[in-house]
C-alpha cells in the first residue's frame, strides 16, 4: 500500500502544472486587460482596421478632400497592402481615429484602436501593453529650431538659461532633461521648458517661432525641414542636435501578433513617394500665417484702444485680450480699416450685425467695439453655452461662428458628431471638419486669433495698468 501511495505522488509531480503555476514573475502586462484587444484574424472579420492618428495636421491634416499628413500615404498603402494579401476576401478598410499624441498609446492600450501612428517620435511608457513596429525612420535628430536673423549658436552650451516651447507630447522634454544634466556639471544654468496651451501642435508653435512669439523650440529634423518648406523664416539648427538616439515607429498591442507581423513586414519595403508634400506646400505655402502682435508699433496701437476694449469686454464678460486678439486679426488695430462686404473698423463689423445686436454707427470706435463685444456675448449665450465646453474651445466655437456664421458651426459639429469627432472640441475636432468641407479659410482664422491670444496673455502683466493686475490677483 506505501509503495501504491509513492508511486501516485510522483506521477502526480510529472503532470504539467496550470499556466498561472508556471509563471515565475507577472509579464509587463499582467494587469492589462487583453479582451479590448483583437488581431488581424479579428480584423478582417470586422473588416474595419481602426487607426490611432496624431491629430496635429504634420501628421493627419486633409484640406477640401486633400491630405497633407506624413501619415496618410503610408496608411493608405499598409490599407492596399492588407487587401492584397486576402484576395477574395473581404475587403479591409481603415477607420483613422484622431488623438491628442500624449494620448496615444493609452487609448491603443483601452482599446480604443488596433494601430498607432503618431508621425512623430514617441516612446511607450514602462508596463504599456504595447509593442512598437520596426522603425520607418531610425536614428532621429531633434535639433534646435529659431527664427532667421536670431542669434545663433555654435553649441548647446551658449543656451544655458534659454527658454524652449515645446507642444504636449514633444519627445524633446527627456532630451532637454539630460542636456540639463549636462549643464548642471558644468554649472551653467538649466533649459527651461514651456510647455504650451494644448490646442497647439507642432505645426503651430513653429509657426510662433517665425512670429517671434516663441524663441526657440526643439523638432525632430525631417519635421522641420519639412515645415521650413512653408515657414521660410525659421532657421533649422542642424548642429545643434540634442539626441539622436530615437526611431519613428507605428505601435500595436503586445496581444496581436500578427498584426504586429504584417506592420514590419509592409514598413521594411514601403518607399515613400518622392511627391508626397506637393499639395502640403502648395496650400500651405498661401495659408495665413501669424506675425508677432506685440513688436512696438503694435504695443503702441494696442495702448491706445485698450482702454475701450476693456470698457466693452468687461461688460459683455469677454477677457479684453481676447477682443484685443480679434481685433489685431481683423484691422491690424486699425479703427479706420475698411474690409469686403462694408465690414469696417477695429472689429470689422458690418452695419447688418450691429442692428442684429442693436448698435448703430459702426464707424464710430466705441459703437464698433461695443457692436463686437454683444455679438460676440449673443453667439455664446445662443450657441456655445454648454458645460460641456470648456472655454478655450468656447471661444473658439464663437470665433468661428463669428467668421462664417452660428448656423454653419452647428452644421459642422453636427458632422462632426456624425463622423465619431467630438463636437464640443473645436481644435482637432470639429476643425477637421470644417477643413475638409470648407478648406483653411475659418481653421486660419480660429487658430490665427488663438495665437494672438496666447501671445497677449503670456504678456498680460506688461499689457494691464499695474494697478488692474493686482486687483485681478486679489
Amino acid at each position: 500500500m506505501t509503495r501504491l501511495f509513492l508511486l501516485l505522488l510522483c506521477l502526480v509531480a510529472l503532470l504539467p502544472l496550470p499556466a498561472a503555476a508556471r509563471l515565475t514573475s507577472q509579464p509587463e502586462s499582467w494587469q492589462q486587460d487583453s479582451d479590448n484587444g483583437r488581431d488581424l484574424a479579428a480584423i478582417r472579420g470586422d473588416g474595419v482596421l481602426r487607426v490611432l492618428v496624431n491629430q496635429s495636421r504634420n501628421s493627419f491634416g486633409q484640406i477640401k478632400g486633400e491630405q497633407i499628413g506624413i501619415e496618410y500615404n503610408r496608411l493608405r498603402a499598409f490599407e492596399q497592402y492588407l487587401n492584397d494579401g486576402a484576395p477574395g476576401r473581404k475587403p479591409l478598410t481603415l477607420k483613422f481615429i484622431p488623438k491628442a499624441k500624449d494620448q496615444l498609446l493609452a487609448a491603443l492600450q483601452r482599446g480604443e484602436g488596433d494601430l498607432v501612428a503618431p508621425g512623430e517620435l514617441l516612446s511607450a511608457l514602462d508596463g504599456q501593453n504595447v509593442s512598437a513596429s520596426l522603425p520607418w525612420r531610425q536614428d532621429v535628430p531633434l535639433v534646435l529650431v529659431s527664427r532667421q536673423g536670431s542669434r545663433r549658436y555654435s553649441h548647446l552650451e551658449q543656451m544655458a538659461g534659454r527658454t524652449i516651447a515645446l507642444p504636449a507630447g514633444s519627445a524633446a522634454g527627456d532630451a532637454i532633461r539630460q542636456v540639463n544634466e549636462r549643464l548642471a556639471q558644468r554649472r551653467l544654468a538649466p533649459l527651461s521648458i514651456e510647455w504650451v496651451d494644448p490646442s497647439l501642435a507642432v505645426e503651430d508653435v513653429l509657426e510662433m517661432v517665425q512670429a517671434g512669439i516663441f524663441a526657440f523650440t526643439v523638432v525632430e529634423q525631417p519635421i522641420a525641414e519639412r515645415w521650413a518648406k512653408v515657414f521660410p523664416k525659421i532657421r533649422v539648427d542642424r548642429h545643434l542636435v540634442l539626441d539622436n538616439r530615437q526611431s519613428m515607429t507605428w505601435y500595436v498591442r503586445r496581444d496581436a501578433p500578427m498584426l504586429h507581423a504584417s506592420v514590419d513586414r509592409f514598413l521594411k519595403e514601403y518607399r515613400a513617394p518622392a511627391d508626397q508634400d506637393g499639395a502640403f506646400q502648395r496650400i500651405y505655402r498661401h495659408a495665413y500665417q501669424v506675425r508677432n502682435p506685440l513688436e512696438s508699433g503694435d504695443r503702441k496701437r494696442l495702448e491706445a484702444v485698450r482702454p475701450t476694449l476693456q470698457r466693452y469686454a468687461e461688460q459683455y464678460r469677454i477677457d479684453w485680450l481676447a477682443l484685443a486678439a480679434v481685433a489685431f486679426k481683423e484691422s491690424n488695430l486699425d479703427a479706420g480699416a475698411q474690409g469686403a462686404s462694408g465690414a469696417t473698423g477695429l472689429m470689422q463689423v458690418t452695419p447688418a450685425a450691429a442692428r442684429s445686436v442693436g448698435v448703430g454707427s459702426v464707424q464710430q470706435k466705441e459703437n464698433n467695439v461695443q457692436a463686437a463685444s454683444k455679438y460676440l456675448a449673443m453667439l455664446r449665450r445662443d450657441y456655445f453655452n454648454s458645460p460641456r465646453m470648456d472655454e478655450r474651445e468656447r471661444l473658439a466655437f464663437i470665433l468661428a461662428a463669428y467668421n462664417v456664421g452660428a448656423e454653419r458651426v452647428q452644421g459642422l459639429r453636427a458632422e462632426a458628431r456624425r463622423r465619431g469627432l467630438n463636437p464640443n472640441r473645436w481644435f482637432f475636432q470639429v476643425e477637421r471638419v470644417a477643413a475638409s468641407e470648407l478648406g483653411m479659410g475659418v481653421v486660419n482664422y480660429v487658430s490665427s486669433i488663438n495665437k494672438y491670444y496666447l501671445a497677449y496673455q503670456r504678456e498680460r502683466d506688461g499689457l494691464e495698468p499695474r494697478q488692474r493686475v493686482a486687483s485681478a490677483r486679489k
